[in-house]
């Protein structure tokens, strides 16, 4: 079990900054960067938009030290917020806040997208969460991201977070998913032989002028360019704390499973893009409670029995790395719904969409 204590965790969240009055984005990185730079230090960055902030937890060796650590930067983050009349919310997009009345981060990185990919840019007006394990071996990073390809769908169903679009019910529980695939090299990674069979694919794109460096690859999982880690990309911004961090938890239980067969010189089944993706589109519009495909028996499947068998599929690895708690949590979501759900429910009430930011707000610092 050395093998699977030696995977380190961390997580990468976008967060929205909110006007408490209007509950509209504002406009406040800046402050946040200049005045509360003692205070995060390195674990608070800029974003492409002005009213976003991107946070970043400290390499962990165990969930619980990540766990700590996430509610840690949430709770300053938004007792920062507060000191200055702003909120923080979590979510893979804004209610209601439009597009078109945001600020671009004054980056040379950020203005370079925005001169490359013109309108679809403008509209990325959304919060995703990254999820990382520490891999070292690049040809194992690649191994296990052909083998958890298949179980993206999966976890994109646990964190949907985004039913809304410019005030308006989209009819999807993950319309962030929807937004970012309108960028090229996003989605579902092919398979790879090796890492350097990765390492040509991205050389060809680098020569041809095509990207200028590996961090323009945008695919739902993909070995870090810089980073010994495999980056999960897919999930949206997961309201509550415990949420994202029992989604981590499920990652990491996965890849070491992934180890822990390949280590038997066993394999899960890699299966094609195209059928991935099936399951992915059932994901994005129905959440935990969609039904998704089982490819080997050919049917589609409820997705909470799917999830049960997942468990199941990981127990053997979930006491080693002190993950039961995270699960069971997973567990107990599954069973009453994701923050899409819960917004969905709130609206629905009264069609009152400031109802809906107000949740948000409360329950992004819920247990902080």
């Amino acid at each position: 079990m050395n093998e699977l204590k030696s995977l380190t965790i961390g997580i990468e969240e976008e967060y929205q900054i909110i006007d408490p009055d209007s509950r509209e984005l504002t406009s406040f990185i800046s402050e946040f960067l200049e005045t509360g730079a003692m205070m995060f230090k390195d674990q608070v960055k800029p974003e492409l938009l002005q009213s976003q902030i991107e946070i970043g937890s400290n390499v962990c060796s165990n969930i619980d030290e990540l766990d700590n650590d996430i509610k840690s930067i949430r709770y300053k983050l938004g007792d920062f917020a507060k000191q200055n009349n702003k909120m923080i919310a979590a979510a893979g997009t804004h209610p209601f806040s439009h597009w078109r009345d945001q600020i671009v981060t004054d980056k040379d990185r950020y203005h370079g997208l925005f001169n490359s990919m013109q309108y679809v840019a403008k509209r990325l007006l959304i919060f995703g969460m990254h999820v990382h394990i520490g891999i070292k071996d690049r040809n194992l990073q690649i191994d296990v991201m052909n083998q958890m390809r298949y179980f993206m769908p999966h976890i994109l169903a646990l964190s949907t977070s985004s039913p809304f679009w410019l005030g308006e019910p989209t009819g999807f529980k993950s319309y962030r998913s929807i937004i970012f695939e309108d960028l090229p090299r996003t989605g579902i990674p092919e398979n790879f032989e090796s890492h350097h069979q990765y390492d040509e694919y991205v050389d060809t794109l680098i020569k041809s002028n095509t990207i200028s460096e590996p961090s323009k690859i945008w695919w739902d999982i993909r070995p870090h360019h810089t980073f010994p880690t495999l980056e999960f990309r897919i999930c949206d911004c997961c309201t509550k704390a415990d949420e994202a961090v029992s989604i981590a938890a499920l990652i990491q239980a996965l890849v070491a499973k992934m180890i822990q067969l390949r280590l038997k010189n066993q394999t899960w089944r890699k299966y094609r893009g195209s059928l991935i993706n099936e399951n992915k589109w059932r994901a994005i519009k129905g959440g935990v409670d969609s039904s998704l495909i089982d490819f080997g028996n050919q049917q589609e499947i409820p997705f909470i029995n799917l999830f049960d068998e997942m468990l199941d599929f990981v127990d053997d690895v979930v006491e080693p790395l002190g993950l039961r708690k995270y699960l069971n949590y997973l567990r107990d979501m599954v069973a009453n719904g994701t923050s899409s759900d819960r917004q969905l429910q709130i609206y629905n009430k009264n069609k009152n969409i400031h109802d809906v930011v107000d949740s948000l707000i409360s329950e992004t610092l819920e247990g902080c």
